[in-house]
């Protein structure tokens, strides 16, 4: 079954894979946003930094089937919600695997930001596989590999960017603070949680 008329490429970058889709869920994306926004539980969750505990730079759910660890805490999950479990499957059908988890991000301006990061917890697998779903106002999404290079991308409402292959293991990216970017941005990640 054909998805798209011109369906999206894997760039394969060094020790990676990435799938950049910009209009992938154009169509749907303010009613998207507007519903979840709306209707999801978001929290304010602490980060521990040189031994502090600090608001996080944004508000998150966690959502799935088991809890999630990351940042060194462990995520509580909540019931899915029916949209989120929708776009799920709509997402698994490009990705061709299942998800069983998303975490969902709430970016209410510019100045809230992710630091440089992995998705590498040992629950995630070897080589996983991260769809992550943009709504609201475009950001700017960065890249490093471990040798020095850099990727960036634009980030718009309502595309699709997946990682797969290597990309956990030798790339980190980054959401930074962008001081014009006003308004909310919604990301929805979803991965698959190996069951223990």
């Amino acid at each position: 079954m054909q998805l798209w008329i011109d369906p999206p490429q894997w760039l394969t970058l060094e020790q990676g894979r990435l799938l950049w889709w910009p209009e992938a869920f154009a169509a749907e994306a303010d009613s998207w946003q507007a519903q979840l926004g709306a209707e999801i539980s978001w929290q304010q969750h602490q980060l521990t930094m040189f031994g502090r505990e600090l608001d996080e730079p944004r508000l998150s759910c966690w959502m799935g089937d088991g809890r999630y660890r990351y940042s060194g805490k462990t995520r509580e999950p909540t019931i899915w919600h029916p949209l989120v479990r929708d776009i799920a499957r709509r997402i698994e059908a490009i990705c061709e695997q299942p998800f069983n988890g998303v975490l969902l991000n709430l970016y209410r301006h510019g100045q809230d930001s992710m630091g440089w990061h992995a998705d590498n917890e040992p629950e995630l697998g070897v080589n996983p596989v991260i769809a992550s779903l943009s709504l609201g106002v475009s950001r700017r999404f960065v890249l490093r590999h471990v040798n020095g290079e850099r990727r960036q991308l634009l980030l718009t409402h309502g595309s699709l960017l997946v990682m797969a292959g290597e990309m956990q293991h030798h790339w980190q990216h980054a959401l930074p603070k962008m001081a014009a970017s006003e308004g909310e941005r919604i990301n929805l990640t979803f991965r698959l949680l190996n069951k223990r």
